[in-house]
This record gives C-alpha cells, structure tokens and sequence, in this order.
C-alpha cells in the first residue's frame, strides 16, 4: 500500500560553495548587520537564529576579526494561485463499446488570499578576500506573521546551516 505525506510548501534547501575554499579552519563567526525597515521583526528573528544555530554547530560569534562573516537577505511574495478551472477530456472503451467524454472540474481555493513566500538567503564571506565562499537558501510558505512565522523562520534558518559548511566528498 501507498502512502502520501503531504507538507506546506517544504523545499529543499540550495547552497554552493567555493570548492577550493578549506572550511576546517573556520571556528569564529561575525555576523554583519542587515538593514530592513520593511520588516525589522524578520531582520531579528533571522539574526537571532543564524546566531543560535552557528553556536549549536560549534561556531563561536565574536566582534571582527572572525573566520568568516555572515550576511543574510530575504524577500517575500505573494503565493502564485492556480486558476482552479480545469477541463479534461477522455476516451475509452468498454467491452463492444466506446465512448469519449468531457469533464469540467472547479479547485475550491486552499487557504487565505494572504498567503506569502519568504525566501531567506544566508551568505558565508572570507573576510580578508571579502569574497563569497558559501551561499545557502530555502523558502516557506506562511499566512500571517506572530509564532507561527516565528518558527518557520527558525526551522528555515536551521535548515540551509544544516549544510554549512559543506562536508568534504572523500
């Protein structure tokens, strides 16, 4: 038997990296200030996470000089919504017999009219080159903001560091 699990909008994160670059050596981090009159709550929640996360992962933050730097952007969208019609037209036989139809279907939209796509795009920069050597992003899906986005920011964040740094292919 099949079974289906179904979530909101749950990506995988993307990132790329300097493949040259050795990430052994990083062990202290500065996070870079980030401006964004537009939404300071999510500007908060995203700097206190990466901080979180990094320290969990070992990493200590510090004032510059560091190993790397950190540097984050996000934007948010509105939900593309399916137009909700569809027609579908068939044909087939049964025993001696044919047919062909048509069927017309109409999508009950899910969800609010509200619903939005915050993308978070998180930077690892060689402070001495200042050169990118890391760049992971991820999306999710929210309605309204409060706890709800809260953790969905958190849970984004913590997965695009899940990839950083970047495990050497022995």
């Amino acid at each position: 038997m099949a079974s289906l699990t179904i979530s909101g909008c749950q990506s995988t994160p993307k990132n790329d990296y300097d493949v040259d670059y050795d990430f052994s050596q990083l062990k202290s981090f500065t996070l870079l200030d980030v401006v964004n009159a537009e939404d300071p709550l999510t500007v908060q929640r995203v700097r206190e996470n990466i901080i979180q996360t990094l320290t969990q992962q070992g990493f200590t933050q510090q004032a510059q000089p560091s190993d790397f730097n950190v540097s984050f952007a996000f934007k948010t969208e509105d939900k593309p919504k399916s137009s909700g019609m569809s027609i579908g037209l068939g044909t087939g036989g049964w025993g001696s017999s044919g047919g062909a139809s048509i069927g017309t279907s109409v999508g009950v939209p899910i969800g609010s009219d509200t619903a939005k796509i915050q993308t978070i795009q998180i930077d690892i920069i060689d402070p001495i080159k200042n050169r990118l050597i890391w760049r992971g992003s991820d999306k999710y899906d929210f309605d309204m903001g409060g706890q709800d986005k809260a953790d969905k920011t958190a849970e984004t964040v913590q997965q695009i560091l899940k990839q950083f740094p970047p495990k050497k292919i022995q």
